[in-house]
């Protein structure tokens, strides 16, 4: 039987090999992590993060071909091939603060296996790193290896989270990238076996090693550059009184460009985009390309100007202050189906408003108080860090609470503000929340979820990004 070990049981090494199990009965696969509270949960009732999809994957798995272990040396040191889906964190101080990617991790757990193979192994980065990791990876297995034989592949996740699971049932490609040789070309061909349990070959895509590498940074900046786009466009559509809705659909039905990632919003989130683009930029910097760098910069700068925009929106429309009054926060994570708060939007906007005095009262479905604390309490950067570099004490954000009810949140609230597209935000009693909210009463879309037209019946004055301004709106500076 072929063993499989992944090192790393977070969002992308869990359900990725949830779903190879599924798929490959007759495969084991052991996900292993230094984290016990992680382990108990992926080995409990309650699951670690919420996936749709996956909670069934795992059950119908889990004890008979899927493991889930604090035993990382046996495991790797058993294990025919080694994915390694640890962190690669933006660095937070020394050389490349900001921009590039900390490979402490990565570099640790290529000692350890070379520490711990007493046989030949196929090392896969699925973790995204900078182009060039696995020439490092590489030399620090070679340099370690006490006469074992290591090929490193390269198989970036292009899941989506919310819809990781169907992603992972059904993916646009699978990327394998491999040295040009003929034990790597052998390695390939083993992973790609695979993947062929339930992959239509012709979307398995075999590479050299450094396409693959860079395929996963510039898919992501692509995505992320298309965002930044639209929300561009957003702004001069709200001065000019064009509809984004609108625009996009336009333009998205141009078969060139497609109708995907084209939704205007409040600015876009994750684990990868911010992080991935930033990467890019600092390769680009030490391969002596500037001009390139800084074109990726402002994909960057447009997302940040985004956010700035609508918190300005919001306290420019209620009197130029927000001190002391409360908002409503709908919605905490990046993204709806998810639990993920990673570079949410939510967490810059929070912050702004915080910085003008607000009092936020904040709902999201799956994220939890603690968390939602511990993110508005952290530095930028920390929060894909080790756990001793977080806030173990968040309570001190004094002007936040968090409630478990959309109602409860906007109880006597001056604003509501939407920033995740969750679905039951759609269907709200919006007569209900306007005869318990201050007046004038404003809701500030940041995810265009609602019906303005209705809402403005009902007598909410409404600013929805990228769309006709409110006749009370008009006028008021859009950036401070």
């Amino acid at each position: 039987m072929v063993k499989i070990c992944c090192i790393g049981a977070g969002y992308v090494g869990g359900p990725t090999m949830a779903v190879i199990a599924f798929k490959c009965p007759s495969i084991e696969v052991t996900v292993v992590d230094i984290s016990v509270s992680r382990i108990d949960a992926w080995n409990s009732e309650q699951l670690p993060i919420y996936e749709p999809g996956l909670e069934d994957v795992v059950k119908q798995c889990r004890g008979k071909n899927l493991f889930f272990s604090c035993d990382v040396e046996k495991h790797v040191g058993e294990a025919d091939i080694v994915f390694v889906s640890v962190n690669t964190p933006t660095k937070t101080q020394g050389l490349g603060a900001g921009k590039a990617a900390d490979l402490t991790y990565w570099e640790s757990a290529a000692r350890m296996i070379a520490d711990v193979s007493k046989s030949d192994k196929i090392v896969v980065e699925k973790s995204t790193v900078p182009v060039k990791t696995a020439e490092a990876i590489e030399k620090i297995l070679t340099h370690n290896s006490k006469g074992i034989n290591f090929q490193i592949l390269s198989n970036p996740e292009f899941l989506a989270e919310g819809t990781a699971v169907r992603d992972l049932f059904n993916p646009d490609r699978v990327l394998i990238g491999g040295r040009e040789t003929p034990e790597g070309f052998k390695a390939i061909e083993e992973l790609r076996d695979v993947y062929a349990h339930w992959v239509p070959v012709e979307r398995i895509l075999c590479t050299n090693l450094w396409s693959a590498e860079l395929s996963k940074l510039a898919a992501n900046a692509f995505l992320a550059q298309r965002i930044s786009s639209v929300n561009a466009i957003s702004a001069l559509c709200e001065t000019t009184g064009a509809d984004i809705t609108e625009v996009s659909h336009s333009v998205g039905m141009d078969s060139r460009i497609g109708p995907k990632f084209l939704n205007a919003s409040a600015g876009f989130g994750g684990s990868c985009f911010q992080k991935d683009i930033l990467n890019l930029v600092y390769i680009c910097e030490c391969n002596g390309l500037p001009e390139v760098a800084n074109y990726w910069k402002h994909v960057i700068k447009i997302n940040d100007y985004q956010k700035s925009r609508f918190v300005n929106r919001v306290v420019s429309s209620m009197f130029n202050t927000v001190s002391g009054k409360k908002i409503a926060i709908l919605g905490f994570a990046f993204k709806k189906d998810t639990g993920d708060t990673r570079e949410t939007p939510a967490i810059d906007v929070c912050k702004g408003l915080l910085g003008d005095k607000a009092k936020l009262s904040i709902y999201d479905p799956q994220v939890s108080a603690d968390h939602i604390e511990r993110d508005l309490s952290m530095e930028k950067f920390n929060w894909d860090h080790s756990v001793h570099l977080q806030p173990m004490s968040p309570t001190a954000i004094k002007q936040i609470s968090v409630e478990w009810d959309a109602y409860e949140a906007t109880k006597d609230a001056h604003g509501v503000c939407f920033l995740t597209e969750w679905d039951e935000f759609k269907k709200l009693d919006f007569q209900r929340i306007y005869d318990n909210m201050q007046k004038p009463a404003f809701v500030f879309d940041g995810r265009n979820i609602v019906d303005a037209v209705k809402l403005r019946h009902i007598g909410f004055i409404v600013y929805s990004v990228g769309k006709p301004l409110d006749p009370w709106l008009k006028d008021l500076p859009a950036i401070a």
